[in-house]
């Protein structure tokens, strides 16, 4: 069936990942670059044992959910997929998915999902980009049969399914400036005085990664990440930046000779201004560092920690435990209104952030422990820190151990409020819990507008 045609095929929904469905011969169509609606020519690329892929050759008919995309480099670069749609069917779409993911793979019993947080900022709502460099950026199809030398130097995305190339972004519409004018400044600068872009193969190259974090008071903060140590490279580069940008309020450095990114496992150097920026949430301020969690969308994260306020219920009295809590947002917010609250996570840069900015919003009832949350719950931590009468948890997109689980159900808190950026994982995370606990309430949010990602707030009660 590879490679075979279907014509005049009806895009049915959206459905996972950002992609659409329709159906051919009875078999699940997953389609990109399409609407619900459309009338299409479909192509096979992918035959799998229970669905096809596909993607759109010809368009007899485009849907009435269509709007035009707002980006230039919309379809290359990967990210704000629906920007074709219109945003009230993004939202509606979101909040499928996850009745789709509790009926298919939860299989529990749930109530009406109520409807979804939307974002007020559909565009520039980022608080965090990161770019790539690369000595192989994406040619259009006019490059390449250009007779012009072409520079192949670029510094944006990754292009879909090519871990070695990046869409040369001029313009994102997905944070504020000076983030685009830092970005396109720094690829001219690199270009014109013959500083290497990074081969994502050969792992060589000068300029690997640059990441401008902002915040909602307008402090900035640039990370350039470098593959070699050309000490006379980026001396000049830095001092470029700090020059031309003189209100970048943090401003640093690494040198990071792994085959990989990350970066909290590297030593950052502080080139200029302060350590950290500074955001305010409902009336909390937050120190963010180079290697800080924080919520990507400062507008609606405010709401987000209001929604999980309210559904913890509570009174003042309760112990309350904050699973995988990151720089301690969440833990801090619960503390103004419980007895104490402790925050549990690996990473100790984000505890050592945690305790900081408990310390600058002068609370003293949370407290933060640096471990792995399954070895971590054990009596001696109960005898320490009290038997919880909340847990919420918000793990990463993996969801929670197995043995995260049955801890949690060991101690058998009154009320559980689990935030996740992954509804799939969430479902079968629940579907372990609510032998033991009801399903209260269920509260998407929108994080994320023109992609198929959202959070998703659902508190539970011990069953009596």
């Amino acid at each position: 069936m590879k490679n075979k045609v279907f014509s005049n095929i009806t895009i049915e929904s959206v459905a996972a990942e950002g992609k659409c469905v329709a159906h051919i011969e009875g078999r699940a169509v997953f389609v990109e670059g399409v609407a619900p609606d459309d009338i299409v020519d479909l192509k096979i690329v992918r035959k799998k044992k229970s669905y096809l892929e596909a993607r759109p050759i010809n368009f007899h008919h485009l849907s009435e959910k269509r709007v035009d995309p707002f980006c230039m480099h919309f379809s290359l670069c990967g990210g704000c997929k629906w920007q074709h749609l219109q945003y009230q069917y993004q939202t509606q779409a979101k909040r499928q998915q996850i009745i789709d993911h509790f009926q298919r793979i939860g299989k529990f019993q749930f109530p009406e999902v109520n409807p979804i947080i939307a974002s007020a900022e559909t565009t520039h709502y980022r608080n965090k980009l990161e770019y790539t460099f690369s000595n192989k950026r994406w040619l259009s199809n006019e490059e390449i049969n250009s007779e012009i030398e072409i520079d192949r130097n670029g510094v944006g995305f990754h292009l879909p399914g090519h871990f070695d190339k990046v869409v040369d972004i001029t313009n994102c519409h997905l944070q504020r400036e000076p983030t685009n004018e830092i970005k396109n400044e720094i690829r001219n600068y690199a270009r014109a005085h013959n500083l290497t872009f990074y081969d994502l193969r050969e792992n060589i190259g000068l300029l690997r990664n640059l990441i401008v974090r902002t915040t909602s008071t307008g402090e900035v903060m640039v990370i350039v990440q470098f593959g070699e140590n050309d000490e006379n490279g980026i001396s000049k580069l830095m001092a470029h930046i700090k020059n031309t940008f003189p209100a970048i309020d943090s401003l640093y450095y690494v040198v990071n000779l792994k085959h990989n990114e990350t970066l909290y496992d590297q030593n950052l150097i502080l080139y200029s201004g302060m350590a950290f920026i500074v955001e305010n949430i409902n009336h909390l301020s937050f120190k963010i560092g180079p290697k800080s969690f924080f919520q990507t969308n400062s507008g609606q994260t405010g709401i987000l920690y209001a929604r999980v306020m309210e559904m913890a219920r509570l009174s003042g009295n309760e112990i309350v435990y904050d699973l995988y809590c990151g720089t301690g947002t969440i833990t801090n917010f619960m503390a103004q209104k419980s007895k104490k609250a402790t925050g549990i996570e690996t990473i100790k840069e984000a505890i050592d952030d945690a305790r900081e900015n408990a310390a600058l919003n002068e609370i003293g009832n949370s407290h933060f422990v640096v471990g792995d949350i399954k070895d971590v719950l054990d009596e001696k931590f109960i005898s320490t820190y009290g038997q919880p009468d909340v847990i919420i948890t918000d793990p990463p997109r993996t969801g929670m151990h197995k043995d995260v689980v049955q801890a949690i159900l060991a101690l058998k808190p009154a009320r559980i409020v689990y935030v996740s950026c992954n509804p799939a994982t969430q479902a079968r995370d629940l579907a372990l819990l609510v032998d033991d606990y009801h399903i209260d309430e269920v509260q998407p949010f929108d994080m994320f507008p023109h992609t198929h990602h959202l959070e998703n707030i659902v508190s539970l009660s011990k069953k009596k």
